[in-house]
């Protein structure tokens, strides 16, 4: 491929083809002091100025989340991970990505790479990973629809693909999400969270200081899989002609990060390593103008020194390359011989590419030719010639139809034990038992609690703490109310720390949404974060960092708008961790709430009852006074802490009943223990059946302790502003709820783990 483009139209046209927009292309040609870009430059910045890596259209919203506070080391987008104090000189780093469209286009190694991807970014920054975790979300599995084998191939095809990189990793995926909506039927969201530990002052910065010094690209080869995967494929709206995108979708091998990962972390021991960074999206380009910005250096590469698996890539290509298990370092010429040693070892390469210069560009040579010279702020994310835009908003007409459903015309339920049975057995209620037994959650040893508890929990060796993690989001609550919505995703995700008796430190996030460009879909997008940072603000929990997924359509529209929250929290003494699950007969049976509802329909809008019953998802999303919500993640806090529960579960999806029967399902065990409850209907007003059992009210937890601490709970309850009830006690083999419900926990639990292998059909093979 000729590389110099003979005009100033020709090049403009050239740029419009990759991507990128008019004005775009005049400011260019500007930062390039009026010349002509090569091919090659304009493809850098083709990548570079991609949503996925820009962050243009969302990069002004996002910083008005918290970035500073707690317990957070660096600042969000300063490192490849957040990083987080967890006390005994040990820092927590975590982080949560999309993979979402190539996911669509290429199941198994679209999700696949996205694990492999999260997990660089954690084990460049000198952490070693411990964890794993997920949220993925398809179309409906259970519909006539013809779609609904594409539904099967995705699933099968990205649930095995995260299994298989992670269990040949050996990472442990702990924890996860899986939701079904037909709104995502042509784009599935694959979300990968991991989570590493490394000790104070053992971190490394992605950041190329110290002119003279050299860089290297260590890892795999570059071969031609993933170019423009981060701007043609992950920067626009999906269309029927996806398949044709297949070559963009990068191709991971785990063994090979498996020994990237060990000779990392031995070189970085070693102190040979000055600065790294992992070789993701845009490539090549991506890390030598990142490196060099955020060190205020340049470098200089040549590109006939980057090893190649094959033949006769042009520069354009190698540049843009996203070939997987690569990273850029860079190292004091001393050092040398040394990482060299390290990587041979490990049977990886490790060539000399170039140099860090002082002129604050990236200047890049191949085959004798000058193929780009571009100022490293004119690429990287947060340069000052870079594009940042301030996108239109504009209400949803859809939220006045969606808001005047009248939830009191309703027909109250006159069969709800039926009703259980049916909410039990919706794929988004039912087990996730036949994804998470794809994954090895054991390996290393760590693991205590797992995916079916309200949270992950991993022990931390050699101390006495453990983790607490877990993903969520209610997109359906997002779509009603984006304010909202955005807030009770991050409050339903600090409950669900919090019910372990952990107490919440941070969150990641990946903002899933359709065209940046579509009004009300930014009206949506900056809704939910403002959501979003008004609940991280009352919980002290800093953003520290995370991924923006735009052009999330398909031609049949765009998906929900779906803010994915990944939160971290601290346990100091692992031996007080709660669990979920009844664990003995006779334990009084609490619920812990903060109080009545202003709304007598709160929790039915927008609610798995509601869908079930009248196909829609429509209403307002449940209330959230996030000062109460505060308060009652405090709570369980305190009473976990002096040892008080025997479990704690919060009441979501399905309401009370289904939170009452999920704990009645022992994890791990076939002794499954029943309930008998007799709280009376909800004393606002309402006076129905199924706005007490199946409205999903935002703040309420059930609880299981010994009766001799009743009384102590109750104090502790009041004294955050609570209110705790004693509705039952753990008794027999049978959930029995007033003269409501009376049924066998076994069969429930029958239709409860049966529901997602019947529809996946089981013993198929897998495509």
């Amino acid at each position: 491929m000729h590389d110099k483009i003979s005009t100033l139209e020709d090049a403009r046209r050239v740029a419009i083809e990759l991507g990128l927009l008019e004005e775009e292309f005049d400011t260019i040609v500007s930062i390039l002091d009026g010349r002509i870009p090569t091919y090659t430059e304009l493809g850098i910045f083709s990548v570079m100025w991609s949503e996925h890596c820009s962050y243009k259209n969302s990069i002004s919203v996002i910083k008005t989340l918290p970035r500073k506070g707690g317990r957070l080391l660096v600042e969000a987008g300063e490192e490849n991970a957040g990083l987080m104090d967890i006390g005994d000189g040990l820092a927590v780093a975590f982080k949560i990505e999309s993979h979402n469209h190539p996911s669509a286009v290429e199941p198994y190694q679209g999700a696949a790479t996205g694990v492999g991807g999260i997990l660089r970014d954690i084990f460049t920054m000198g952490a070693r990973p411990i964890a794993a975790l997920d949220s993925l979300r398809f179309g409906e599995l259970d519909s006539d629809d013809a779609n609904t084998g594409r539904t099967k191939y995705l699933v099968r095809g990205v649930v095995h693909g995260i299994g298989d990189y992670g269990n040949s990793f050996g990472v442990p995926t702990v924890a996860g999400e899986v939701y079904f909506d037909s709104c995502y039927q042509g784009n599935p969201l694959v979300n990968a969270m991991a989570v590493g530990i490394v000790e104070h002052g053992k971190t490394v910065s992605a950041s190329a200081s110290g002119v003279g010094n050299v860089v290297m690209i260590v890892g795999s080869r570059t071969g031609r899989d993933g170019i423009h995967g981060a701007s043609l494929l992950a920067s626009a709206v999906f269309s029927e002609a996806a398949e044709s995108l297949r070559p963009t979708v990068q191709v991971g091998d785990p063994f090979a990060e498996k020994l990237l990962l060990e000779a990392t972390l031995e070189a970085i021991a070693a102190g040979v390593v000055v600065g790294m960074q992992d070789m993701g999206a845009a490539g090549i380009s991506c890390s030598t103008s990142e490196m060099s910005f955020k060190a205020g250096t340049g470098m200089k590469i040549d590109l006939d020194k980057v090893p190649l698996r094959e033949a006769s890539m042009s520069a354009y290509e190698i540049m843009l390359s996203e070939s997987q298990e690569r990273m850029l370092v860079v190292v004091k010429p001393e050092d040398v011989k040394a990482i060299q040693a390290i990587f041979t070892k490990w049977d990886l390469q490790a060539a000399i590419i170039g140099e860090v210069t002082d002129t604050g560009r990236v200047v890049i040579d191949y085959h004798g030719e000058r193929v780009a010279d571009i100022p490293a702020k004119g690429l990287a994310l947060g340069g000052d010639m870079t594009p940042v835009y301030h996108r239109a908003t504009k209400e949803p007409a859809y939220l006045k139809e969606v808001h005047s459903f009248v939830l009191s015309k309703l027909p109250d339920d006159d069969d709800p034990a039926g009703t259980l049975k049916e909410l039990l057995g919706s794929p988004n209620i039912a087990s996730k038992k036949w994804v998470f037994e794809q994954y090895d959650s054991m390996v290393r040893t760590n693991s205590m609690y797992l995916t079916g508890s309200d949270a992950a929990v991993v022990r931390i060796k050699s101390t006495t703490k453990g983790l607490a993690m877990k993903t969520d989001c209610n997109s359906r609550y997002v779509y009603l109310d984006p304010y909202r919505g955005g807030a009770i995703a991050v409050a339903e995700t600090a409950r669900n720390i919090a019910c372990t008796g952990a107490t919440p430190l941070g969150v990641t996030n990946c903002l899933n949404f359709g065209n940046p460009y579509d009004p009300e879909v930014y009206y949506q997008f900056k809704e939910a974060v403002r959501g979003m940072g008004d609940a991280c603000n009352a919980f002290d929990t800093p953003v520290t960092g995370g991924n923006v997924s735009f052009y999330n359509e398909s031609p049949d529209g765009a998906i929900y708008p779906t803010p994915t929250i990944g939160m971290i929290g601290l346990i100091e003494d692992i031996s007080k961790v709660v669990s979920s699950d009844f664990k003995k007969e006779s334990d009084a049976i609490i619920l812990l709430s903060v109080g009545e509802s202003n709304d007598k329909f709160d929790g039915l809008g927008g609610s798995e009852y509601l869908f079930q019953q009248a196909g829609v998802v429509a209403g307002h999303a449940p209330e959230c006074d996030l000062d109460k919500q505060a308060a009652l993640v405090k709570a369980l806090v305190e009473l976990a802490d002096r040892r008080l529960l025997n479990s704690a579960h919060d009441v979501s999806e399905g309401g009370i009943a289904v939170a009452l029967a999920e704990c009645c399902f022992a994890q791990g065990t076939e002794k499954q223990l029943g309930a008998k409850v007799h709280f009376p209907l909800v004393a606002n007003g309402a006076n129905r059946v199924d706005t007490t059992l199946f409205a999903e009210r935002q703040g309420v937890v059930v609880l299981s302790a010994d009766r001799s601490n009743v009384d102590e709970i109750s104090l502790i309850a009041r004294s955050f502003g609570l209110d705790a009830h004693v509705i039952g006690e753990v008794t027999g083999d049978r959930l029995i709820v007033r003269d409501l419900i009376d049924e066998s926990i076994a069969e429930l639990y029958s239709i409860y783990t049966s529901t997602i292998p019947a529809l996946l059909g089981e013993g198929e093979p897998v495509e």
